[in-house]
């Protein structure tokens, strides 16, 4: 099997060509950087500027599904600029696939692409799955909503489309749980606002690992990319701190400060979803890590 992964070099994409490797299938990757270009016989780079709409259409070549990973990173200040910059690099990222795909002759007959769990309303009581008829009317779940609508129209009767709702991701070197880490481990760490707001977490192997299961297995539709326990943020905060054997000895930060210190980003530390990873379990997937204390624990071994 051959995929192409655009995002190929972020979190979650080095992670998914790790575990391609293992697994004998083959990564083509598209780069906007011609120094990350690969030439290797299992991991093979092309370039592409999908601003400019411009893509190297080898990489299409022997292809059998498309991972779309592809977006700017949302942990940067949301100006009104990098607002528009976070929404159009997943929108035009999809556009450049689906054109690209109707111009050629390929073998591509899956794409899977990523969306997140910021597509759900707030909530403290809900228990989402993926047919929750209501979305969210925050930037975050905007963005998430026409990024799914935009990947569905590469939907076509050769090519199946599927979208995987990604949680907060759990990693020992990048994403969230760093910046989690770090104060705690200097004993300035504490939780943020009541902290019982939900935090739908995933393992980085895990994530990767159903993406992969999506494509293996040839399952179409929406999935959530969450562990089987979400945890509340007090309890999360616990958590990392038990795990490094450190106190929390300081008051929660009330949501008041953070925004002034984050503006509209501070939703990413205030918001609650609590969703379910029944669907992807009942089409057979086995987390390797169910509970947060063992993921942290693997992940500051």
């Amino acid at each position: 099997m051959t995929i192409l992964i655009t995002g190929a070099t972020g979190l979650v994409g080095s992670e998914i060509v790790r575990q391609c490797h293992q697994q004998n299938i083959v990564v083509h990757y598209l780069t906007t950087s011609k120094d990350k270009i690969s030439t290797k016989s299992n991991y093979k780079g092309f370039f592409w500027n999908p601003k400019e709409t411009v893509i190297d259409h080898k990489c299409f070549e022997g292809v059998d599904a498309i991972i779309n990973l592809a977006g700017a990173p949302i942990s940067k200040r949301w100006t009104d600029s990098y607002k528009k910059t976070i929404l159009n690099s997943r929108l035009e990222s999809l556009d450049l696939l689906k054109t690209s795909l109707a111009s050629i002759e390929h073998q591509v007959k899956h794409v899977v692409s990523a969306s997140a769990i910021g597509i759900y309303p707030d909530s403290l009581t809900n228990y989402y799955d993926e047919d929750f008829p209501e979305h969210s009317t925050t930037f975050l779940g905007e963005v998430a909503q026409r990024w799914e609508r935009k990947a569905d129209e590469l939907n076509s009767p050769e090519v199946m489309v599927s979208k995987v709702r990604i949680g907060l991701v759990m990693d020992d070197k990048e994403g969230a749980l760093p910046q989690m880490v770090r104060p705690i481990e200097y004993g300035m760490g504490t939780a943020f606002g009541k902290g019982t707001q939900w935090q739908s977490w995933v393992h980085i192997s895990d994530l990767a690992g159903i993406f992969l299961y999506v494509v293996q297995q040839k399952i179409e539709g929406v999935f959530n990319s969450v562990a089987p326990n979400p945890v509340t943020n007090n309890d999360l905060t616990k958590a990392i701190a038990k795990t490094l054997n450190k106190p929390l000895i300081l008051p929660n930060i009330p949501k008041f400060l953070m925004k002034l210190v984050l503006g509209e980003m501070h939703i990413l530390l205030f918001e609650s979803q609590r969703v379910s990873s029944n669907k992807i379990e009942n089409y057979g997937y086995h987390f390797k890590f169910s509970n947060v204390v063992p993921a942290l624990e693997d992940l500051f071994k």
